[in-house]
C-alpha cells in the first residue's frame, strides 16, 4: 500500500535560502512530525527538521552551496539527499516522500530513509583500529561504515563504552542544568552492536607503525591495516605546591564533573586558573549557582590571542557584569589548606579564599605511546591534508598537527567539531576513498545563555572589522588578514553565521562576507 501524503505547502512559497518547517500526522490520533521542506531547483525534498546531534532547528539555518547547515553547532547536510557533510551529526537526516502536484507540495508522514549507515556483513580479514574513543574516535568508526568498509573496526580507548559530548561538561553540567550521567552520546545505544564495532576499554600503552600492531594497557596486542589515533589532549598538571589538597580539580571526564559537583555541596567561593575557554565556561555556570568566583590567569586579557583584545575585554566585561572577579596578569604560588583547600596564595603576596579551585590550564597532546615517530616540538604528530602521518597511520583532533586550508598555516586546534572533521577524512582514506581536509575550523563556546560562535583561524589579525553591538553581545566581527577574512566571531547571528561557514571555504574579502551574512 502506497504511503498517504498530505498537502502541506505551495511550492512557490518555500525559500531557496532556507528550508521550511511543516507538521503532518500519520494518522488522526498520530503525534505530528516535524518535517523541513527544501527547495532543490524545480524539485522538493523532505527531511526531518531537527538536526540529529542536538535536535537543532534546521529551519533557523541556512541552505548555501546546495547544503543545509543546522545553525546551533553547523553540522551540515548535502540538499540532494540529506546525506551527511559535516559534523557534529554523524548520520544522514531521515528522508521521507514529497512531491509537487499542481503546484502543492505534498509529504508523507513515513519515512523512507532513516539516515542510518547501511549495514554490511562484516569480513573480518582486515582491521582498522582507533585508538582514541572521544569525539574523533566516534566520528570515525561511523564515517568507516559510512565510507563502505566491511571490515573489523577496534575502538580503544578509556571512553570506548560510550563516546560522550565532553563539551557539556563545562557548558552545562557544573550549572546543574545536565547531570553527567545526562551528557549524550555520540552514537545512537545500538550503534556499536548493529555496525559490529569492537569496543575495548583501555588505553594504548605502544604503537609502532613500522610493525602496524598496538599494545594496550590490558594486556591485548592489535594488528591492524590501518589506524587513527585520536587520543586528543591531557590536562597540563598543576605544579603548584597543594595540588594535591582536596577540591582542586582538573575538568576533562565525567568523573571530574562528579567530583567538581560533590565538591561544590556547601562551597562559597571558587578559584579558577586560567581564563581558558573551558575557565569561563565554568565560570558562568558556577555564577548561575550563586557561587563566588575568582579568576586568575597570567594574561592581561581573556581570549585576546584567538579574538583580539578589544574582543577579549568585551568577554571580561560579560563576566564582571556577571559577578566574577578577576586577577589578570597573575600567577598562584601555592595553594594552602589543612586536608582540603582554603585559600589560593598569589604571587604578589595576596590571598583569594578557595573552597574549591578548578583548573583551566590547558591539555598537552597524548602522544607519549607512539614509537618511532618523530613528533612535532609540542608534542603532536604532524599530518598532510589527508590526516597521513606515517604509511598507514593518519592521527586527528587534539593531536594532529594540519595544513589549515586556504593558507600557509601547520597548526594544531584543539576543538571537538575540527577534530570530528579530521577523523571522517581519516576514515574514508582508511577505506580507500581520497579524501583531503578542506573544511572551515568552527567551535562554539557558552557565557550567560549566550553562544558565540568563531569560523575560521587567524593568527595575528592585521585588523578586526565588527559590525553591530559588541557591549551587547549582538555582532558579527571579522578577523582580516592580507586582504581577506581569516576568522569569523558572531553572537546572534545563526543564520549569517550558517552562510559564512559555506561561504569561507573560498577566500572572501570583507565586502563579499558582508554580503554573504546579509544576503
Amino acid at each position: 500500500m502506497s504511503p498517504t501524503l498530505n498537502k502541506v505547502a505551495r511550492f512557490e512559497d518555500l525559500s531557496i535560502e532556507r528550508g521550511t518547517r511543516v507538521c503532518v500526522k500519520a494518522g488522526d490520533d498520530a503525534k505530528e512530525i516535524p518535517i523541513l521542506l527544501v527547495r532543490d531547483g524545480d524539485d522538493v525534498r523532505a527531511y526531518t527538521a531537527q538536526c540529529p546531534h542536538a535536535g537543532g532547528p534546521l529551519d533557523e539555518g541556512a541552505i548555501c552551496n546546495g547544503r543545509i547547515v543546522c545553525p546551533w553547532h553547523k553540522g551540515t547536510f548535502e540538499v540532494r539527499d540529506g546525506s551527511l557533510v559535516e559534523p557534529p551529526p554523524l548520520k544522514a537526516l531521515t528522508r521521507y516522500e514529497a512531491t509537487i502536484r499542481d503546484g502543492d507540495v505534498y509529504v508523507s508522514a513515513q519515512a523512507i530513509d532513516s539516515g542510518d549507515v547501511s549495514k554490511k556483513q562484516t569480513n573480518a580479514s582486515r582491521t582498522m583500529l582507533v585508538v582514541g574513543a572521544g569525539a574523533a574516535g566516534a566520528a570515525a568508526c561511523s564515517a568507516l561504515r559510512e565510507a563502505g568498509f566491511d571490515g573489523r573496526i577496534v575502538l580503544a580507548g578509556d571512553d570506548a563504552r560510550e563516546p560522550y559530548d565532553r563539551t557539556s561538561l563545562s557548558k552545562f553540567t557544573l550549572a546543574g542544568d545536565m547531570p553527567p550521567d545526562e551528557v549524550p552520546p555520540l552514537l545512537d545505544d545500538d550503534f556499536f552492536a548493529k555496525h559490529d564495532i569492537e569496543r575495548i576499554e583501555s588505553q594504548a600503552v605502544r604503537l609502532d607503525p613500522k610493525e602496524k600492531r598496538a599494545e594496550l594497557a590490558n594486556g591485548q596486542k592489535i594488528e591492524y591495516e590501518a589506524a587513527l589515533v585520536c587520543t586528543g589532549g591531557v590536562p597540563k598538571p598543576l605544579d603548584i605546591p597543594g595540588a594535591e589538597l582536596e577540591h582542586v580539580h582538573l575538568l576533562r571526564t565525567r568523573e571530574d564533573a562528579r567530583a567538581i559537583l560533590a565538591s561544590l555541596e556547601g562551597c562559597k567561593h571558587v578559584v579558577i586558573v586560567g581564563a581558558s575557554f573551558i575557565g569561563l565556561e565554568v565560570a558562568s555556570c558556577l555564577r548561575k549557582r550563586e557561587i563566588d568566583v575568582t579568576v586568575v590567569a597570567p594574561g592581561k586579557t581573556p581570549f585576546a590571542k584567538q579574538f583580539g583584545e578589544r574582543i577579549g575585554e568585551m568577554f571580561r566585561s560579560l563576566h564582571e557584569k556577571n559577578g566574577v572577579t578577576f586577577h589578570m596578569n597573575a600567577r598562584i604560588s601555592a595553594f594552602a589548606g589543612d586536608g582540603a583547600v582554603s585559600e589560593v596564595i598569589l604571587d604578589s603576596g595576596g590571598k583569594v579564599a578557595a573552597d574549591v579551585v578548578i583548573a583551566g590550564t590547558g591539555v598537552e597532546p597524548a602522544t607519549s605511546f607512539l614509537s618511532g615517530l618523530a613528533l612535532a616540538d609540542d608534542g603532536g604528530v604532524n599530518v598532510d591534508a589527508t590526516m597521513l602521518a606515517a604509511p598507514a597511520l593518519y592521527a586527528a583532533g587534539d593531536i594532529a598537527r594540519f595544513p589549515l586550508p586556504r593558507s600557509d598555516q601547520r597548526l594544531r586546534i584543539e576543538h571537538w567539531r575540527v577534530a570530528q572533521q579530521h577523523a571522517r577524512v581519516a576514515a574514508y582514506n582508511m577505506a580507500g576513498s581520497a579524501r583531503e581536509y578542506v573544511g572551515v575550523p568552527y567551535f562554539w563556546t557558552f557565557h550567560y545563555e549566550k553562544t558565540f560562535d568563531y569560523l575560521g583561524h587567524v593568527e595575528k589579525p592585521d585588523s578586526i572589522k565588527i559590525d553591530g553591538d559588541l557591549d551587547a553581545q549582538h555582532f558579527i566581527a571579522y578577523l582580516m588578514k592580507d586582504g581577506r577574512v581569516g576568522a569569523v566571531i558572531a553572537c546572534e547571528h545563526d543564520t549569517a553565521v550558517c552562510r559564512l561557514a559555506e561561504a569561507m571555504r573560498e577566500p572572501l574579502t570583507l565586502d563579499d562576507a558582508r554580503r554573504v551574512a546579509n544576503a
